[in-house]
């Protein structure tokens, strides 16, 4: 039963809903805007649950659901007929008569057991201009007992009409140290692979938890360290060959990839890389274990910082840049590789 005291920082957001439901000045419209996976449609739960709740009472300093009354019972099991999601049968847009239908015909109709109705938008993003148009007539003259949720990864992909009439809250990074302490604490991550996943995940509290749970990544992990242990003693075909065999996209990632290549996979496959020659600088300047992100890695990691200069590490982290910022640029995803790797190979 997640409440504000389960949300991980955050806390601009959670002092404005709070604020909200301890004086009853709730806006009509917001916008919570966050990456992917970053917990915007558990945050807007929890908000829509504590607006529709009986029996609100102060828990750890949040004003919290009771998670006990009718309504608190209905919206945790996603069945609350004053909490609405709106859905699409289009997958890559939210059309006009989605909008029309499910949300300004329906506003006219008021709530059926609660103050408010909700109406939880995910994807907004992928409304179309008709679509917000239309939505634009509500938020100009919206019915005082609705609260519009919008969820986007792309605050850009509005007209500026609608995120003006909008409260905007905007998803922050949350701090590798509170995602690090949730994995081990909740999900009873092993403290080395937290921090790894922590890292990873880049403030992103959904992609921490899907790499921490996913084996794939830890093959990929351990393929690419393998890759770079042996890269003095192979050709830079047999490099490619292993590339492509870590990289290699499944078919439901067909539509993402390029030349074969999992898009996500070659992200993860970069940040590696990155984070394992981070690692070298961090060693070599202080000889310390503690700040390691793969510190399971610290025999290889120990061998090269022996061997190899601190201007040699700097020039593969430049060379791994560059190579990002060039696949970032649509050049030749096989090219930029190969020059990265023949960078690293000179520089070991």
């Amino acid at each position: 039963m997640a409440d504000f005291a389960d949300i991980i920082d955050q806390k601009q957001m959670k002092e404005h809903m709070q604020n909200a439901l301890r004086t009853g000045k709730v806006s009509h419209a917001y916008i919570i805007s966050g990456e992917n996976g970053s917990g915007k449609e558990y945050i807007a739960k929890i908000f829509a649950k504590a607006l529709q709740c009986e029996h609100k009472e102060n828990k750890n300093g949040y004003e919290e659901a009771c998670n006990e009354c009718h309504s608190c019972v209905q919206a945790l099991s996603d069945n609350h007929p004053d909490i609405i999601t709106i859905t699409h049968e289009k997958p890559g847009s939210i059309g006009v008569d989605d909008i029309r239908e499910k949300l300004r015909d329906d506003v006219v109709i008021r709530p059926y057991e609660s103050n408010y109705k909700i109406y939880i938008i995910p994807e907004g993003e992928k409304m179309t201009p008709a679509a917000q148009n239309a939505l634009l007539k509500t938020l100009e003259e919206p019915p005082a007992y609705i609260v519009i949720i919008i969820l986007t990864n792309n605050i850009n992909a509005f007209l500026p009409t609608i995120t003006s009439r909008c409260i905007v809250l905007p998803m922050k990074p949350v701090q590798d140290d509170s995602i690090k302490k949730y994995l081990m604490e909740e999900c009873h991550v092993v403290d080395y692979k937290a921090m790894l996943c922590a890292s990873f995940a880049r403030g992103n509290v959904g992609k921490a938890l899907a790499l921490a749970s996913n084996s794939s990544f830890d093959e990929l992990k351990n393929g690419t360290i393998e890759l770079v242990s042996k890269l003095q003693n192979l050709e830079i075909h047999d490099m490619m060959d292993r590339v492509h065999e870590l990289l290699a996209s499944s078919e439901e990632n067909e539509k993402s990839a390029k030349k074969g290549i999992d898009m996500h996979a070659l992200e993860d496959f970069m940040d590696v890389l990155l984070f394992l020659f981070r690692d070298m600088l961090v060693f070599k300047a202080t000889d310390e274990v503690e700040h390691l992100i793969f510190s399971d890695k610290l025999s290889y990691i120990r061998d090269v910082t022996q061997k190899c200069t601190y201007d040699g590490i700097n020039r593969i982290i430049n060379d791994m840049e560059i190579a990002r910022n060039r696949i970032n640029s649509n050049v030749n995803i096989d090219l930029a590789l190969e020059l990265m790797l023949l960078g690293i190979k000179e520089n070991l």
